[in-house]
């Protein structure tokens, strides 16, 4: 070993001690990268503050995660997506609102009557807004509640309210909002659906939360009704003709002239020829009356004219006698009372556009067949029948066939099949690992084979010398020899060639010129003996 190192070298070493550290971790880098488990969406769409609660959990855990985004995606090792969305769910992460578990964590003996109402408020907020998230659509929820206290000796009570702030996924309709009302209003006492205002993550009022008693609210409500009845009717008839036509291939618009009047009648019918007796009633009277005085008694008629001769029958009597008969009768009648409340039709317009048959032929071209008159009346009969066509309020229906624009969205290519069953993910790690392998295949072959032999190639302690080839003798010198001219006139002995250092055939990297082999070649076939002194002499210096 000492001997190695000494042939080696200090600096050599070094350099085969760093290349060694170096391919150690760039192997470590390619092992971990293939052996390094795929990542799923733990979480996504986090705030902040509820990030970095996860986070922190995560971090407690020891398990590794990867935030992207702006930090509120969280990746994590696939394989424990589900046991940690368990396991942070149980410690309510990420808080989906404070809910009634907030009682558990208090101490009741020191806690204010103030703070166990607050706290009342927020449980109650955050039960609600777990429950708003539970509807389909809904990503997140917040809500507000106002509830005013009971003010001593008050006779105006105020009615509470809410607010919701909610994010979706898609666009909401009315039932849903009115859902969503209706789901807060029920859960607070005195609370109204009309005083309940939502509004989506994107500055939208999708309800109005205000007394309906104003001076606009009727109208507002006028216009939501005409507006739902118009939509209805709208997918009702687009339904029935995309049925026969094709999806895609009819467009309808419904305009409705509703009546909102509220009308409240009262009429009262007799029936003369239908009467009961209702009472009855027969008073008879009679009267009897005589005279018995003298014809010397003084009277009224005695004093009259005409009858001074007038006598008087003594003791003449006269009887009068009276019926009255009375007759109630009861006449047969008939009261009816109506209401016809608010949101009749007056009239209905309908249009209805119908697209063509469309056939593309062999060569890729489109042609375009208008619909004949029957399919066109027969079109317009249902859509007739569906809307409850009358004919009296005026109604219009127009069924019109014309082409529909069309955008150019190039051949639609089928779904392929996942290739061998794995999916693009899978495909992307088995792509990476094969990059690696062959960037590390190729290291090893051009980068560190080159280095490790010339790392190991032992220096020798002595310089090698090559011969002076070609002297004016034409003799080969061994190393350390001089040999003197034959050809020489004078008979002196030659100046010495210059020495000249040998060629390391192993040391060289890359190639020899074919002229120089050949020259050595011919050099030791024309002195052999030479030849094999100079190798001798080669074999026996010391390494």
């Amino acid at each position: 070993m000492p001997e190695f190192l000494r042939g080696v070298g200090a600096a050599r070493f070094g350099v085969m001690a760093g290349v060694a550290a170096a391919l150690t971790a760039f192997f470590l880098y390619i092992a971990g990268a293939i052996t390094e488990p795929a990542k799923s969406i733990l979480f996504a769409g986090l705030e902040a503050r509820d990030a970095a609660a996860v986070t922190a959990k995560l971090d407690a855990m020891n398990v590794p995660y990867e935030a992207k985004g702006d930090g509120g995606t969280i990746l994590v090792p696939s394989d424990q997506v589900t046991k940690l969305r368990m396991e942070l769910a149980s410690e309510n992460l990420p808080a989906a609102g404070v809910g009634y578990e907030i009682f558990d964590k208090s101490d009741a003996f020191g806690t204010t009557a103030f703070v166990q109402n607050i706290n009342r408020l927020r449980a109650v907020e955050g039960e609600l807004a777990r429950s708003i998230q539970t509807i389909d659509g809904i990503s997140a929820a917040r809500i507000h509640l106002v509830v005013p206290e009971r003010q001593i000796f008050s006779h105006d009570e105020q009615s509470p309210s809410a607010s919701v702030v909610i994010k979706t996924r898609g666009v909401m309709n009315r039932e849903q909002v009115a859902a969503i009302q209706h789901l807060v209003a029920a859960a607070v006492a005195g609370l109204a659906p009309e005083h309940v205002a939502i509004v989506d993550d994107k500055g939208n009022l999708l309800a109005g939360g205000d007394d309906k008693s104003g001076p606009d609210a009727g109208s507002a409500k006028q216009e939501e009704d005409t507006t739902g009845f118009e939509e209805r009717l709208r997918q009702r008839i687009e339904s029935i003709v995309a049925s026969v036509v094709g999806p895609g291939h009819v467009r309808v618009q419904v305009a409705a002239d509703m009546n909102y009047n509220h009308v409240s009648e009262t009429s009262e019918t007799y029936d003369p020829d239908s009467k009961v007796v209702r009472s009855s009633q027969t008073v008879q009277s009679d009267a009897n009356e005589g005279n018995n005085d003298s014809s010397n008694a003084v009277s009224v008629a005695n004093a009259l004219p005409n009858q001074a001769a007038t006598t008087s029958t003594p003791g003449s009597k006269s009887s009068n006698t009276r019926n009255e008969e009375t007759t109630n009768y009861e006449i047969s009648k008939t009261v009816r009372t109506s209401t016809i409340d608010g949101g009749t039709v007056k009239k209905l317009s309908v249009a209805v556009a119908v697209d063509g048959d469309t056939t593309t032929n062999a060569s890729g071209a489109v042609s375009y067949k208008p619909r004949s008159s029957d399919e066109l009346q027969k079109i317009d009969m249902l859509v007739k029948s569906a809307i409850g066509f009358d004919k009296a309020r005026g109604d219009v229906v127009q069924v019109v066939n014309m082409p529909f624009a069309r955008m150019d969205t190039g051949p639609i290519a089928p779904v392929a099949a996942p290739l061998l069953g794995l999916d693009s993910g899978d495909w992307l790690k088995i792509i990476e690992v094969a990059i690696m392998g062959l960037v590390a295949l190729l290291m090893g072959f051009f980068v560190v084979r080159p280095l490790i032999n010339r790392m190991f190639t032992p220096v020798s302690s002595q310089p090698s010398y090559l011969p002076n080839a070609m002297q004016s003798s034409g003799q080969l010198a061994a190393p350390g020899q001089h040999h003197a001219t034959a050809g020489d006139a004078s008979g002196q002995a030659a100046l010495p060639a210059p020495r000249e250092n040998m060629i390391d055939i192993s040391r060289i990297d890359g190639q020899v010129r074919e002229s120089s082999i050949k020259k050595v070649g011919e050099v030791v076939q024309s002195h052999p003996d030479e030849a094999i002194a100079i190798l001798r002499t080669w074999l026996h210096q010391p390494v």
